[in-house]
């Protein structure tokens, strides 16, 4: 099963606001034992996110889609979710009865838009102001504020995918080796990918600023025993070669 996540808003595009989803996401799901494996950033263009939501619901896996489900003339994603699985939206009774319960005598018909979600949907609770998400077809839609996104995506995960939580056998290690350039290592690193076919190397070199020393992180992803094992040989291969290193945290 794969994990993606969609953030949308034109804020983010312009530069007006920075995103903090993304590296939330692969935190949240990397301490899970799960990983990301995409990630789409979307405008508050309706045409647009309603075809980006056709082809993400073809895909099949899990989406977080972070922002525009407000009730503003700005939100599209409520319509666009709706428009992309062709069905109707209406107002949510469960949403109905949070959204009053938050605000009481002081519920009016704009408050109550915010639970009218696509026809099917479900809802994600929203622990900071009882404002729910919704969910369709393993597609979960949280607002784009932090403090009420993460704590969303937190319960969808350990509620509907705790059956998944550390379930495959994959880790990642890495060392960061200095004053290296990866064209001293390249045997290396054929060796090592040859060697070890079920797990994957990687390799990310710095650019050294002034004063700074130049490093390469080297390391590698997939089963336990293989990455630990692969690990050991660049170890011993990059001290052989006369390099110095430290364990990447």
């Amino acid at each position: 099963m794969k994990f993606g996540v969609l953030i949308i808003g034109d804020e983010i595009l312009s530069g007006r606001r920075a995103d903090k989803h993304l590296a939330k996401a692969i935190e949240l799901l990397g301490a899970r034992g799960l990983k990301l494996a995409w990630a789409r950033y979307a405008a508050d263009d309706r045409s647009g996110l309603t075809e980006t939501l056709r082809q993400t619901f073809a895909t099949g896996d899990v989406v977080f889609s972070f922002g525009g489900i407000g009730a503003t003339p700005d939100d599209h994603t409520r319509q666009s979710a709706a428009a992309a699985l062709d069905v109707s939206l209406a107002l949510h009774p469960e949403a109905e009865a949070e959204i009053r319960a938050r605000f009481g005598a002081e519920i009016t018909p704009e408050r109550l838009q915010m639970g009218v979600f696509p026809v099917g949907s479900a809802i994600i609770p929203n622990p900071y102001n009882r404002i729910p998400g919704f969910s369709m077809r393993q597609h979960y839609f949280v607002p784009g504020f932090p403090v009420m996104a993460w704590p969303m995506v937190e319960w969808v995960l350990d509620t509907h995918y705790a059956h998944l939580h550390h379930a495959d056998d994959y880790v990642e290690a890495a060392i960061t080796v200095w004053d290296a350039y990866e064209g001293q290592l390249m045997d290396l690193m054929a060796e090592v990918t040859t060697a070890f076919p079920d797990a994957t190397l990687f390799s990310l070199p710095t650019i050294a600023g002034e004063g700074e020393r130049r490093s390469i992180e080297l390391g590698m992803k997939g089963r336990q025993e293989a990455v630990a094992a692969a690990m050991v040989r660049i170890k011993r291969a990059v001290g052989e070669r006369g390099f110095a290193w430290d364990d990447k945290p």
